[in-house]
């Protein structure tokens, strides 16, 4: 079953591909990688999911804002590569969330941008190594903004 027959049976739908909102590119294929830029929870009338996890965001809404950054990233992944079966591996992932000082569940919130990988691609496939860290803010006070590297076939 190729990527898009695993998407389609998983009832799950990409977004339109977001565009970059500054000087930059989606993503950059080098040396058999694929270095993806960061990518926030954008819904597809162009809003996005914005506000501070700790102080008006729970873990719940956040891991929804992780699973819409996947959602978004792999319209990016399939936007630069032209298609979904390239991707060898998830190699790295940096997940960011917009958080209080004292906001300490960053791994839960990102979670739901790995849960989407894994059940996309497979956990042998989809899971790699993986940082999920606080910031005292994100562009625009999205909630999460999450870059990643995969490996990537010709």
């Amino acid at each position: 079953m190729n990527v898009d027959q695993r998407l389609e049976s998983l009832g799950i739908v990409l977004p339109p591909v977001p565009r970059p909102v500054g000087n930059y590119v989606g993503g950059v294929v080098s040396g058999g990688l694929l270095f993806m830029s960061g990518c926030g929870p954008r819904r597809a009338d162009g809003s996005a999911i914005t506000g501070k996890l700790g102080d008006g965001l729970d873990v719940a809404r956040g891991y929804e804002a992780a699973r819409l950054v996947g959602l978004n990233m792999l319209s990016n992944i399939r936007d630069v590569l032209g298609s979904l079966d390239r991707v060898e591996r998830v190699v790295k992932v940096l997940g960011m969330v917009n958080a209080t000082p004292g906001f300490t569940a960053t791994p839960a919130v990102i979670d739901g941008f790995s849960d989407l990988f894994v059940e996309v691609f497979g956990p042998e496939r989809g899971r790699g190594a993986r940082s999920a860290v606080g910031m005292v803010t994100l562009p625009n006070e999205i909630a999460v903004e999450v870059e990643m590297i995969l490996q990537v076939c010709a």
